[in-house]
């Protein structure tokens, strides 16, 4: 992540905080409850994958895939007072890279929608701190790709599971703010110029939103 897009969210997540310093007459989670969160998502990619010919043999380069950011958002719904099931939705945009000694180039870049559905416990859903973590799965669907300096790419869509920790932090009446973490774990196969290159990349990228939710 650059140094912008970080202090962009260390800004964001600072001012939600200290808004929650004068929070009153605030709405409890509960179940019933419907929250919408609208938030700054970053994407950021913990891709390792050795870049190998058709044969098998190492070409000693690997696929590295960069780190975006953009708004998503988030839709819960609490089935218990305690329980609540999220799906998240957003598009980010994604550089493909093969590097290695003396290399380092642009191969393909594309968009990825990759929405997550996961179950959450919240420990205190009556206060004005609450906490919670969350577990569920994931589909990345790889769109609008443009192959780059004379490559041709090609990356498999798929299923990937998420772990999640998160907290609300109520503002007033209905307005929370919210900080939430995901770590997706997904592996994909990705082939170049027609399988003359392949690679199998673990992407397992983290997802780290801000923003602010208003309960129904």
């Amino acid at each position: 992540m650059s140094a912008y897009r970080f202090a962009a969210f260390a800004g964001l997540a600072a001012a939600c905080l200290a808004g929650a310093a004068s929070a009153q007459d605030f709405q409890p989670k509960q179940k019933g409850v419907l929250m919408l969160n609208v938030r700054a998502t970053g994407v950021l990619t913990d891709a390792d994958g050795a870049i190998k010919t058709a044969a098998g043999a190492d070409s000693g380069l690997k696929a590295k895939v960069g780190d975006d950011v953009m708004p998503t958002l988030g839709l819960t719904y609490f089935l218990t007072d305690h329980v609540a099931v999220e799906a998240i939705a957003g598009t980010t945009q994604h550089e493909v890279k093969a590097v290695g000694p003396g290399t380092d180039i642009a191969v393909h870049k594309t968009w990825v929608l990759p929405p997550v559905v996961s179950l959450q416990y919240h420990f205190a859903p009556e206060a004005k701190v609450s906490p919670y973590v969350g577990a569920g799965i994931n589909y990345m669907l790889f769109y609008g790709g443009k192959d780059k300096n004379g490559f041709q790419v090609d990356i498999d869509d798929g299923f990937g599971y998420a772990l999640q920790a998160g907290v609300d932090v109520a503002l007033k009446d209905r307005w929370s703010a919210n900080l939430d973490v995901k770590k997706v774990f997904f592996e994909t196969d990705a082939s170049v110029n027609n399988g003359a290159l392949k690679t199998k990349v673990k992407l397992d990228p983290w997802v780290v939103s801000a923003g602010v939710g208003y309960r129904f």
